[in-house]
Order: structure tokens, then sequence, then C-alpha cells
């Protein structure tokens, strides 16, 4: 188990997809989105695995949930710099998002 302190050490926020391409090098199908996080984060580049449930159209300007602190990741030529959140359903890997639209940056809590 981990401690509340230990969760609280985990920033994630609220950010607005921004661009989206295949991630032509990466061994399971995904999209590299360029993901705006607001004034504080800035725009970060993440590879997701959600081709299944999303076509590129449909994710430019969806606002998602993700983990802004982790240490970066290479994934094929991708330097991936959130972890999008998502639920790993049957159909695929289905988006967490807000219920309203907030502003970009927004702390999870």
């Amino acid at each position: 188990m981990i401690t509340i302190d230990d969760f609280l050490k985990v920033d994630i926020r609220v950010g607005t997809i921004l661009e989206v391409s295949i991630n032509k090098k990466a061994k399971k199908k995904a999209y590299k989105l360029k993901i705006d996080f607001g004034d504080e984060i800035g725009i970060k580049t993440s590879s997701a695995q959600i081709t299944a449930c999303y076509q590129e159209e449909d994710l430019i300007g969806k606002q998602i949930v993700g983990v802004v602190n982790f240490p970066p990741r290479q994934i094929a030529d991708v330097k991936s710099e959130v972890l999008v959140l998502g639920s790993d359903s049957s159909q695929g890997v289905v988006l967490l998002n807000p219920e309203q639209k907030v502003k970009n940056g927004d702390k999870i809590c």
C-alpha cells in the first residue's frame, strides 16, 4: 500500500490535446500527442496507446487528465513527457476527462 503522502506527490493535471499523429515506430499502435497544460506546465508530448477507441480527428481539442511529474520516457522515436490517464477497458483505453470544460493546468485533487 502507499500512503496519502505518496499519492500527493503525483502531479495530475488537465490538458487539451493540440496535435495528434501516429507514433510510427512504436511497438504497439499509438498516437503522439501534443498537449497544452497551461502556462505553468506548458505544452508537453505523450505517446498514448489509445488508437482502439479514438480517431486522430476526434482527439483535437479534447481535454484529458495526465501525470506531469514522471520522468520522460523514450517510446520509439517519441520523448513521452506525460502519462495520459485512462481506463483499461474491454474496448481499449478510454481516456479520463473532466465532466465540464476547465482551465488547462488545473490540478486533480
